[in-house]
């Protein structure tokens, strides 16, 4: 049950599945702060000198740096009542927010990277190598497995079980506006139900 004036929305899915973006349109929209724990790791790995895969090969043997941010999503919940969060296990650290995840099938993940990286070369903190389709594709595949091994083997939970998610949006043909539509309507149900 919902608590009166809490309201938040927490984003997993796949990589290259729009959830960065929605997750920041569906802030602005709603005028709610937004918090991406997935930035947190990048900072952590940066603070070390390390890049995103050496890193996550440190996370898969020291698992004091998933509890950092699970312990931070966990304080954000209870010193504040309206946010959005895009993290994996935010569903799971919160489960009575409005939980979305967004799929998409691993061709067109890795084609929007790609071009994603290319427009904005904003990734400098991740593999060396994810310079083609497939390349970036196998990346995203095996970080994605990686990931859920983890949290299985940390906290004995599926992300990737569609079962933990009340809304769950597959964009692979879809516009990012189309999956806005899709999920701010979503919201509103649940915002004012």
């Amino acid at each position: 049950m919902h608590e009166p004036n809490k309201f938040i929305i927490s984003f997993n899915g796949q990589e290259g599945s729009g959830k960065s973006t929605i997750a920041t349109r569906v802030a602005e929209k709603l005028e709610l702060p937004r918090y991406y724990m997935g930035q947190i790791f990048r900072d952590m790995a940066k603070a070390r000198g390390l890049d995103l895969v050496a890193f996550r090969r440190v996370c898969d043997n020291d698992p004091s740096f998933d509890k950092k941010v699970d312990d931070y999503v966990l304080k954000l919940a209870k010193e504040q009542r309206r946010f959005v969060i895009e993290s994996r296990t935010a569903w799971h650290f919160i489960p009575d927010s409005v939980k979305i995840y967004l799929k998409v099938e691993p061709p067109v993940a890795a084609e929007r990277i790609l071009k994603s990286m290319s427009a904005k070369q904003n990734r400098g903190n991740e593999d060396s190598y994810l310079d083609t389709v497939e390349n970036i594709k196998e990346s995203i595949l095996k970080r994605r497995k990686e990931d859920s091994e983890r949290y299985l083997a940390l906290y004995g939970i599926k992300q990737d079980d569609e079962k933990n998610y009340d809304l769950i949006v597959d964009t692979t043909k879809l516009t990012i506006e189309e999956v806005f539509l899709r999920v701010m309507q979503f919201i509103d149900l649940k915002n004012n139900g």
